[in-house]
């Protein structure tokens, strides 16, 4: 075989392989759709599934925490609230037992928040969303969150409400789903590690 032959033959292969370093890391569906299976409720809240949708709408402020732990990740969470409803994705957690917006990063879901600084799409006390705040109560709503290093961002409906905010004090942590008020639902979160 030619020095020329085997050097296509061989250039060829090696395109058809996935390179490592190039590969995406797999998505993870962290609800199943039918269980809270990955879950650890904490709080009050009457979390459960109903018709393939993650639900709560009594109890107080309540949080429902994955048991793994993520750093750098793409998160895709649809989710419908009431327009009273309090709720937010929790992200980077320091204390799986006591959840709060000074131990984690909150990107918040709260229309009628009283200072709509911190409303939806913000990450309280880290980046308020631009005027004006988004809403979404009473529809279906696509949430994607970006964590990467000391970077986040947040687009919500396809607007971006946290474009590039910097914050280092929580580097790793579980997500967690919160119930404030209102009707809380989830149906689709996956998580993509970077």
């Amino acid at each position: 075989m030619s020095d020329r032959r085997t050097f296509l033959l061989g250039a060829t292969a090696a395109a058809l392989l996935p390179a490592p370093a190039f590969a995406r890391a797999a998505i993870r569906r962290l609800f199943d759709g039918r269980s809270l299976a990955g879950w650890t409720p904490l709080g009050d809240a009457n979390w459960r599934v109903e018709h393939g949708l993650i639900t709560a709408d009594r109890g107080g402020i309540s949080f429902l925490v994955s048991r793994e732990r993520y750093r750098d990740f793409d998160l895709r969470a649809e989710f419908w609230v009431s327009e009273d409803a309090n709720s937010g994705i929790f992200l980077r957690c320091q204390d799986r037992a006591a959840i709060t917006a000074d131990n984690a990063y909150e990107v918040n879901i709260f229309d009628r928040r009283p200072d709509p600084t911190y409303g939806t799409g913000a990450i309280v006390n880290v980046a308020p969303v631009a005027p004006p705040m988004p809403r979404a109560g009473g529809r279906w709503n696509v949430m994607v969150i970006r964590m990467l290093g000391d970077r986040f961002s947040v687009v919500l409906n396809g607007r971006t409400t946290v474009r590039e905010a910097r914050d280092g004090r929580h580097a790793e942590g579980p997500v967690a789903l919160q119930y404030g008020a209102g009707i809380v639902r989830f149906r689709r979160v996956t998580l993509r590690p970077i």
